[in-house]
């Protein structure tokens, strides 16, 4: 059985210790904080493209990946102290990311401290990351 976060019924903390990007209409009770950037990319390349980043960064270990549902959870560490941060990735099809391009995929990445109250930016600046990594390859 699969563990992977609900993006429609998504509920966040109060604490300033999440970062959401979701496209638009995706989530039904989150704000996301950002949308995703357009990426030229099927979905299972999209998926195979993240697969890769996480596996390929030292403090970042993944939970789950399922190829088939397009989805992945994993656990970052940070460098200082070694917190743990979840991070569940969905990758949305180009039909159900209402996309002008009809063949590029979209995702929604939702990033959360496990501990404290403010994360200092870690969880986006996490997610910029990603998503910079992401547009290069």
């Amino acid at each position: 059985m699969t563990d992977f976060l609900d993006f429609k019924t998504l509920t966040r903390p109060s604490s300033p210790n999440t970062y959401l990007i979701a496209p638009a209409g995706l989530c039904d009770t989150a704000e996301p904080d950002d949308q995703p950037p357009a990426l030229n990319k099927s979905a299972r390349g999209l998926f195979s493209t993240l697969s890769e980043i996480i596996a390929s960064e030292r403090r970042w270990t993944t939970v789950e990946a399922d190829a088939e549902q397009l989805r992945l959870k994993f656990v970052a560490k940070t460098p200082l102290l070694g917190f743990k941060d979840d991070i569940d990735i969905m990758v949305i099809e180009p039909d159900e990311a209402a996309s002008t391009d009809s063949n590029a995929a979209t995702l929604a990445i939702y990033s959360r401290s496990r501990v404290g109250y403010s994360d200092m930016g870690a969880n986006r600046k996490r997610v910029n990351k990603l998503l910079h990594t992401l547009t290069i390859k």
